[in-house]
């Protein structure tokens, strides 16, 4: 049987495929943003256009997770460092600065805190409860790409929407993600400020009962959090250090600003973790104690058990003479006798704590 007929398909263009990853592509001049998109492709074309040479400005593209393919139609246009686009394909990195000739890769990660619970019945439901993504920043002559992955995009609105810092060019873009996403870093870190100073409490209450696995499950994302967060200063040290003729100073004034809000998050995220490890280590002493505790209850409640128990035994070796065996009050002799016997231990041992 014929299959029918099918037109062709048409061919998927380079630009059809580009613009499936682009947030968006916007042109700067003279610190304000001209309204509307432009197409990235006739960005810095449009650029020249509209700047003079008493005018400045730059082309912000940001783009969602490309391809190898999109990447290089990118680099293409826009002349990035074979070496940035390799790395700009590239998640899970760690947060870096790197110079290529005039063009500067900025990595930094993002941090998403899902809230902690400490009931016992939250330990499934808690797993990941901080999530990292990725927003790498290509910064060259006139242009500034974003990349991100596995995170939305920051809100840089409002530090945006200062004139004279976004007339800095490009960087000031760099500088208005860096914020951000640093000033969420101590936003976490006040958060979990109040789980760690939850879980203390709950430790060290005493006769409270606690789940060890949710100490190290807190421990366990703050170190995910610590991972993501501490090569940052280095990184912003190198940027600022080795990279003045690239550099805004009033920009590098405000990197010095992120970078002081970093040291404190880090500093805090750190203590966290120094808090978390000695809070295991009571944790841990504390079960210990409780179950030798126990033990001894358990001890105390044998040995109690033992005595009228022997009697009864003693009783049951069926001699001919034995006491009380002819006395019609025998019986009611020997339970009194193991009555007395019992609530005698039993006061000794509530006496030294065994109970």
């Amino acid at each position: 049987m014929p299959t029918p007929f099918q037109p062709p398909k048409k061919p998927v263009s380079a630009d059809a495929s580009l613009s499936q990853v682009v947030d968006h592509c916007r042109l700067f001049v003279n610190g304000k943003q001209i309204p509307g998109e432009v197409k990235h492709s006739a960005a810095l074309g449009l650029l020249a256009e509209r700047c003079s040479e008493e005018d400045s400005g730059f082309v912000w593209l940001s783009l969602v997770e490309p391809t190898q393919q999109q990447m290089t139609r990118v680099a293409e246009e826009f002349g990035i460092h074979p070496l940035i686009m390799e790395d700009a394909v590239t998640a899970h990195q760690r947060p870096k600065v790197e110079r290529y000739e005039d063009q500067l890769f900025i990595v930094v990660r993002t941090v998403k805190y899902s809230g902690f619970d400490i009931n016992e019945d939250s330990i499934a439901r808690s797993r990941q409860i901080i999530t990292t993504g990725e927003i790498q920043m290509v910064i060259g002559h006139g242009f500034i790409i974003t990349i991100r992955h596995r995170t939305a995009f920051p809100d840089v609105g409002s530090r945006l929407g200062i004139e004279a810092t976004v007339a800095c060019g490009p960087m000031s873009v760099a500088w208005a993600v860096a914020d951000v996403v640093v000033d969420n870093y101590n936003k976490i870190a006040r958060e979990l400020a109040l789980d760690v100073d939850e879980l203390e409490e709950e430790v060290f209450t005493p006769q409270s009962s606690f789940n060890v696995d949710q100490i190290y499950l807190l421990k366990r994302e703050i170190l995910e959090m610590r991972h993501a967060i501490d090569p940052l200063d280095p990184a912003l040290r190198m940027l600022m250090a080795g990279n003045v003729d690239l550099i805004d100073p009033q920009i590098s004034s405000y990197f010095r600003d992120v970078l002081d809000h970093e040291i404190a998050a880090k500093d805090d995220v750190a203590s966290f973790d120094e808090r978390l490890t000695a809070l295991i280590s009571a944790a841990v002493a504390k079960v210990t104690l409780q179950q030798n505790s126990d033990m001894r209850a358990i001890s105390a409640f044998v040995g109690m058990a033992a005595v009228p128990t022997l009697i009864a035994g003693v009783y049951g070796m069926n001699f001919e003479n034995m006491p009380e065996l002819a006395q019609p009050y025998g019986y009611y002799t020997v339970i009194a006798v193991m009555v007395v016997l019992v609530l005698t231990m039993w006061y000794l041992f509530k006496r030294w704590n065994w109970l």
